[in-house]
């Protein structure tokens, strides 16, 4: 249980939990003493909570993690690997102090650690536990090299980048010089100001009932960075064995990127609203062009990059959220076919990729795919299977690196004559994905120009000339060619034969 659901749920026996000031994070720069303060005022931890939820250091790697970051000239690489918990805060400071007190506990106690085997736990001076009525003080010694963590602008941008969407407002306090007035207060007088630096709101945790379509395009060019309107918007909430909020986009323009060979993904991952990657693989790379987020209530917050890799969660949620994209794709197709044609003119060859690489959708991406065809452009094997002609039984395609220069293949010749529809395949992965056995709806896929391709059982379109004539056309006809021959012969041989 998170701690605010903690302190709500304890708060129904002690109303006084909830009263007060609202909960809030607040962040604290001092650059003299050189130190980063994040505190907050939620259910807060006693003794045995503070040895137990940071004390012990074999825990989910972190003995691991910090013989790695004294070996590390540049420690930001090692959090990808061992998560983004507490002992990653060890990269920036040399100590830390955590100051903290169970909500409705008399005293506070403080744990003090330098990241190496051990740490220290006591109770908290008269002045810590002042500050500390309940919640948590954290208190980061930074180093020489992490002083940039001091100014604010560095700290909106982290706050902006991982903690956006959390719940609960952040605050960032700053020291403001004043004007003093008379001459006992000549000089300048520092005093705080407090400002929330973020926007304490996830767009997909919302009702879908309470958004907007404009809602959505601006959360899309947010999320994306992108400037164009989403042509496909996919907003739910997955309950069950897994709970997690979905918000997925598929843009209206070919993302710069889409051919990258890295064929990364940009779906998302945050973790009850905390980001924790976009590099999860939430999706496979023939759906790389779809942007969004996906957002986990039941992974843990340090979740590292090995643990993603192997989560059976992870691969549920991947699973899952793939067959749900190719659905919707399929009722844009039937329901808006003019929409459907812009974002397969835009992604058509990145999802044939699928028809290649995945088995299991390889039926579904089938039914999706356009193809340009001696008989039209962007048509679809259902509009090519229904269009068979008599005793067909194959779907035929050339495969070449233009749709003109296949056009005037000569392999075309013999089903041009019997009117036979073929496709015009010219995108690279065309030659790849046609090299697995495909077929639709027990129609096998066969290439022109492999092997020989035998169209006899297949009726000419001008068969009618060999069907036998009537008695008269054959005698008229026999006239005609006995006049020629004389007019050819001329008189004098016609004499002499004579």
């Amino acid at each position: 249980m998170s701690p605010e659901r903690l302190l709500r749920y304890e708060g129904i026996a002690r109303p006084e939990f909830l009263s007060g000031d609202p909960l809030a994070i607040v962040i604290t720069p001092d650059t003299k003493a050189q130190t980063l303060t994040v505190s907050d005022n939620g259910i807060g931890m006693d003794r045995q909570e503070l040895i137990d939820n940071l004390g012990t250091v074999a825990r989910s790697g972190t003995r691991a993690f910090m013989s790695k970051l004294s070996e590390a000239k540049d420690g930001t690489s090692l959090i990808g690997q061992f998560g983004v918990g507490f002992y990653s805060a060890f990269m920036v400071a040399d100590r830390i102090e955590v100051v903290s007190r169970h909500a409705g506990a008399a005293e506070s106690s403080v744990w003090t650690s330098t990241g190496g085997a051990g740490f220290e736990i006591a109770p908290a001076s008269e002045a810590q536990a002042a500050r500390v009525k309940r919640g948590t003080e954290i208190v980061l010694h930074l180093k020489d090299d992490a002083k940039k963590y001091l100014e604010p602008h560095e700290i909106r941008r982290v706050v902006s980048t991982y903690s956006d969407h959390i719940l609960f407002p952040i605050e960032l306090t700053e020291p403001e010089g004043k004007e003093g007035e008379g001459k006992e207060t000549e000089a300048k007088e520092t005093e705080a100001k407090t400002a929330q630096i973020n926007s304490a709101s996830a767009l997909w945790q919302k009702p879908k009932s309470e958004l907007k379509p404009e809602d959505y395009t601006k959360g899309y060019q947010t999320i994306a960075h992108a400037f164009d309107e989403p042509a496909l918007t996919l907003h739910y909430r997955a309950e069950g064995r897994y709970s997690y909020a979905v918000l997925l986009f598929a843009p209206s323009q070919r993302p710069f990127d889409l051919f990258d060979p890295a064929r990364k993904g940009h779906v998302k991952l945050y973790v009850r609203r905390v980001y924790i990657t976009d590099d999860a693989d939430l999706v496979p790379s023939y759906l790389r062009f779809i942007r969004g987020v996906v957002d986990s209530e039941d992974l843990p917050l340090n979740i590292s990059r090995e643990m993603l890799q192997n989560n059976p969660q992870v691969a549920a949620i991947r699973k899952a959220i793939t067959g749900r994209v190719i659905s919707e794709l399929e009722n844009l197709s039937e329901k808006d076919a003019e929409k459907f044609a812009k974002v397969w003119e835009a992604f058509g060859p990145v999802l044939k990729e699928g028809i290649y690489e995945d088995f299991e959708k390889r039926e579904q991406l089938l039914k999706l795919a356009r193809f340009d065809t001696t008989a039209g452009k962007a048509r679809s094997l259902k509009q090519y299977v229904a269009d068979l002609k008599s005793n067909q039984t194959d779907i035929y395609y050339l495969v070449g690196e233009s749709a003109d220069r296949l056009k005037s293949n000569p392999k075309l010749e013999a089903a041009r004559a019997r009117g036979i529809e073929v496709l015009l395949l010219s995108d690279p992965v065309d030659a790849f994905w046609t090299m697995m056995p495909p077929g639709y709806e027990g129609k096998p896929l066969k290439s022109l120009s492999k092997g020989e391709v035998d169209f006899g059982l297949i009726p000419l379109l001008d068969d009618k000339k060999d069907e036998p004539k009537p008695e008269g056309d054959a005698k008229a006809d026999d006239d005609i060619v006995i006049a020629a021959v004389k007019l050819a012969l001329g008189p004098a041989r016609q004499v002499a034969q004579g």
